[in-house]
C-alpha cells in the first residue's frame, strides 16, 4: 500500500517516526515523507523519499505575548503537584486555545496544507501518518479519501489532554456551550479544501503510541502499540574514542538542560574525581574551561553513546531518554518543558534513576545526584527491568502488520 508520513519541519518530531517509516518500508509498502522545505535533507539523510510542499513554518518567530501564553500552559505540567488544575476546565480550555491561536496555525500553514491536500489528492495514499503537531495530515487523508492515524514520536500529551477537553465539555451543559478552538480552526482549515468537519480531524481515526505500555497516558484512545526500537538518532558516525574501554557520565543539552541555578563549569568541577569520561553535548565551553576528564563535543549519537555509559544527566527529551531506556542507562532528568517532566518523573517513579526539579537545582545538587545513581546498583537494576519491558513490545514486523489490518479495516 502507498503510505504519506507527515512531519511539520521539526528535526526532533521527524525523528520519531523514522523507526516506523523504515519498519513499514521494509514490509513491502510504498513510503514517502511529505514535510515543509527545510526537512527535506533530514528526510533524505534518514533514506527516505521526500516530499516537500508549501513553505517553511515560521513557529520560533511567535510574537513575545503569545509565546508566554504558550509557556504558561507548556512548562512545569507536574501531574503529582498539580493533578486538580491540570485537568481542570480552565486550565484545559486554556491549553487547547493557546495551541489553537498561536501553534497549531503557525506549523500548519496555509500554503503546507494546501500543499500536503493536493499532493495527496494527486498521489492517492492509502493510509495517512502524520506527527501529532502536523493537523494538516488529517485534512490531507479526508481530501484524498485515505485512512489516516496520528504518531505520538513522545509521551502523547496532546491526545491526552484534548480528550479529557472533550469529556468536560460533554459532561456540562454550560460547557457545550463554550468554545472548542481546536475544532473551530480546523473546521476553517477544513473548508478551505472541500473537507467535512469531523473529530478525527483533531485525534486520527486511531493513534500509534511508540512509548512502553506502562509509560502510556490512559487518554481512552484507540490505541494501536507503535515500534519501540531503538530511537533514530539521525545521520552520524561512531568516533573511534567511544571503543576506548572507559565508562561514562553523559551529560546532554548544555546549559539549559541543568537548571535554573546550575552552573556547568562548577558542575564538571564537582565530578573532576569521578573515575569516569564526562562526556558534554553542545556546552559552549572551551577546553581550557574544564577538568581533564572532560570531553566537550557538538554532536555524538546517543545510542553509541549510552553503551559506555553509567548515567546520563538530560533535560528529558524523547530522544536520550529513549536512547537511555534501550541500553538500560540510569537518568537524572532536569526538566520543565511540555513532556519532557513527565518522562523524568515516571523514570524516577521506575526506580531507573531521578527527576530534579530545575528552579531547586544548583550544582552541588545535580552531583549528588549522579554520585548517588552512581553509588546505587538498584539504578541500574531498574533500568535493565525497563529494557526488558521494552524488548517485550511488538516487533517491527508485527507493528506494520497491524497498521496494514487496521488501514484495511479503516477503508472498507
Amino acid at each position: 500500500m502507498k503510505v504519506l508520513f507527515t512531519s511539520f519541519a521539526h528535526r526532533t518530531h521527524f525523528q520519531g517516526l523514522v523507526p516506523l517509516a523504515w519498519a513499514l518500508t521494509l514490509a513491502g509498502h510504498q513510503v514517502r515523507v511529505a514535510s515543509q522545505p527545510d526537512l527535506v535533507d533530514d528526510i533524505v539523510s534518514a533514506g527516505l523519499v521526500a516530499v516537500p510542499v508549501g513553505v517553511d513554518h515560521r513557529l520560533f518567530e511567535i510574537d513575545p505575548a503569545e509565546a508566554t501564553e504558550v509557556h504558561r500552559y507548556s512548562t512545569g505540567l507536574d501531574f503529582a503537584r498539580r493533578h486538580d488544575e491540570l485537568h481542570s476546565w480552565d486550565f484545559l480550555l486554556g491549553l487547547e486555545t493557546a495551541n489553537a491561536r498561536s501553534v497549531f496555525p503557525r506549523v500548519n500553514n496555509p500554503e503546507f496544507v494546501a500543499g500536503l491536500v493536493d499532493h495527496a489528492r494527486r498521489w492517492q495514499p492509502d493510509l495517512v501518518l502524520w506527527e501529532p503537531f502536523t493537523f494538516a495530515g488529517a485534512v490531507a487523508a479526508r481530501a484524498s479519501g485515505a485512512a489516516h492515524a496520528r504518531v505520538a514520536w513522545g509521551t502523547d500529551l496532546t491526545g491526552y489532554f484534548r480528550s479529557h477537553f472533550l469529556a468536560l465539555r460533554a459532561d456540562q451543559e454550560e460547557n457545550r456551550r463554550r468554545p472548542d478552538p481546536l475544532a473551530d480552526w480546523l473546521r476553517d482549515v477544513a473548508s478551505e479544501h472541500g473537507v467535512e468537519a469531523t473529530p478525527d480531524l483533531a485525534l486520527g481515526q486511531w493513534t500509534v503510541e511508540q512509548i512502553p505500555a506502562r509509560f502510556r497516558l490512559p487518554s481512552g484512545l484507540d490505541i494501536t502499540p507503535g515500534t519501540t526500537s531503538a530511537p533514530y538518532n539521525g545521520p552520524s558516525r561512531t568516533p573511534s574514542w567511544l571503543d576506548d574501554g572507559r565508562r561514562r557520565i553523559a551529560v546532554t543539552g548544555g546549559f539549559s538542560g541543568l537548571g535554573d541555578g546550575a552552573d556547568l563549569p562548577e558542575l564538571l568541577a564537582r565530578l573532576a574525581d569521578l573515575d569516569h569520561e564526562v562526556v558534554v553535548t553542545r556546552s559552549g565551553l572551551a577546553p581550557d574551561q574544564v577538568q581533564s576528564n572532560v570531553r566537550l563535543v557538538d554532536f555524538v549519537p546517543m545510542n553509541a553513546l549510552m553503551e559506555s555509559c553509567d548515567v546520563v544527566v538530560h533535560h528529558g527529551g524523547a530522544g536520550t531518554w529513549a536512547s537511555a531506556l534501550h541500553q538500560a542507562v540510569p537518568q537524572v532528568a532536569v526538566a520543565h518543558e511540555w513532556d519532557c517532566l513527565l518522562r523524568g518523573q515516571q523514570v524516577a517513579d521506575a526506580g531507573a534513576g531521578l527527576s530534579l526539579d530545575p528552579q531547586q537545582t544548583d550544582a552541588a545538587t545535580l552531583a549528588d545526584a549522579v554520585r548517588s545513581v552512581l553509588d546505587q546498583p538498584t539504578y541500574r537494576a531498574q533500568a535493565r527491568a525497563l529494557r526488558e519491558e521494552l524488548r517485550a513490545e511488538p516487533t517491527p514486523t508485527a507493528v506494520a502488520q497491524e497498521i496494514e489490518r487496521r488501514t484495511v479495516a479503516a477503508r472498507t
